[in-house]
């Protein structure tokens, strides 16, 4: 059994992560006039990579989620960074 989808509440849009046979895809969902409502892809997490590799995506999808500092760091813990990665392990098998 698969977990399929799982958005999560972020501060520029909801962040959806979606299972695919390799693992699974990050993306959030966009809206412009030409385009309408579509989805630009974060990143896509293979669940064979390593997990320093899949920390530094969700490194990533965390800056979309919470938002960034000055610096372009996200606006959350480690411990947070380490949720979010939970979350897109849970959805890709990992």
């Amino acid at each position: 059994m698969f977990i399929r989808t799982i958005v999560i509440e972020g501060v520029d849009g909801d962040v959806k992560v979606t299972h695919t046979d390799e693992g699974a895809t990050v993306s959030v969902e966009r809206f412009s006039r030409r385009q309408g409502k579509h989805d630009v892809e974060i990143a896509r997490i293979d669940r064979r990579e390593s997990r320093e590799a899949i920390y530094a995506k969700t490194y990533e999808v965390a800056k979309v989620v919470m938002g960034t500092d000055r610096q372009g760091r996200p606006l959350g813990t480690n411990s947070m960074i380490h949720e979010v990665m939970s979350e897109i392990e849970r959805v890709a098998g990992c």
